[in-house]
């Protein structure tokens, strides 16, 4: 499944590399490409993965980065 999410504070590319980093490492991720200028993370992932999505979050959140919606 491919989802994109929206973001706020990914303000530069530097930014947007430890959101790729960070997404990348978990499991049941297989592609993520950040763009610091639409402020989106565009994540392809195994639903049936559990708890993937919340994973994801996650992980974004945990550069600093807040999720929207």
């Amino acid at each position: 499944m491919q989802k994109k999410i929206y973001v706020a504070g990914m303000d530069d590319d530097a930014t947007a590399g430890k959101v790729d980093v960070a997404v990348k490492a978990l499991a049941g991720v297989s592609n993520v490409v950040s763009t610091s200028a639409k402020c989106q993370v565009c994540v392809d992932f195994d639903e049936g993965v559990a708890g993937i999505e919340d994973a994801i979050n996650a992980a974004i959140s945990s550069v600093g980065v807040t999720v929207l919606g």
